[in-house]
């Protein structure tokens, strides 16, 4: 079975039952990641994996500090033996150790799981920052207020993406002006 079908299959099992909504996201941050395949070149295939996976740590079957990005990590590090670079991909995806600061797990986080390459780590933030919880594409703007709104701005979550947010948008600035230079080229 190769990586993304792995990703896929394991990322249902957790997702679909219990928590639909989340999968379809996942299946949303998946298609985007496809997308980038002209900027990733031979690492298409593990951002699609780690977009997949991305939220898996909100599975019940699996949560265990609350912290989603860290359980999700080390479920697949620990259960599933998975592929390093998509372990690190997901327990760093979306300005992850703001959100550790804000719950006193940024030691637990940095020292368990090194940063991937930086451009993924952009590419993973744009993928899940322009979709929606239901799966569809939208703009880092209307996805930074939406989550606000959802859980509030004085929420941990809420303080966290507003101290995310310039990053998240020079994430999604450095993607998007990789896609600009791809397309010029092609």
């Amino acid at each position: 079975m190769g990586l993304t079908e792995w990703a896929y299959s394991l990322s249902e099992a957790m997702l679909s039952e219990p928590l639909p909504r989340r999968w379809a996201h996942s299946l949303g941050v998946a298609k985007r990641a496809r997308s980038l395949s002209p900027i990733l070149g031979a690492d298409a295939e593990l951002l699609e994996a780690a977009a997949v996976l991305h939220d898996v740590g909100y599975s019940p079957a699996i949560a265990t500090t609350g912290f989603h990005p860290l359980d999700g990590a080390r479920f697949l590090r620990d259960q599933e033996g998975a592929d390093e670079r998509v372990v690190r991909l997901v327990a760093h995806h979306s300005c992850a150790l703001l959100e550790a600061e804000e719950r006193g797990l940024r030691r637990d986080l940095e020292g368990e799981f090194e940063l991937e390459r930086p451009d993924l780590v952009d590419a993973l933030v744009y993928c899940d920052m322009t979709t929606t919880p239901d799966g569809t594409p939208t703009t880092p703007a209307a996805r930074l207020d939406e989550i606000v709104k959802r859980y509030g701005p004085d929420t941990i979550v809420g303080r966290f993406i507003q101290r995310a947010s310039p990053e998240i948008y020079a994430a999604s600035e450095r993607v998007e002006s990789r896609l600009v230079l791809v397309s010029a080229d092609g």
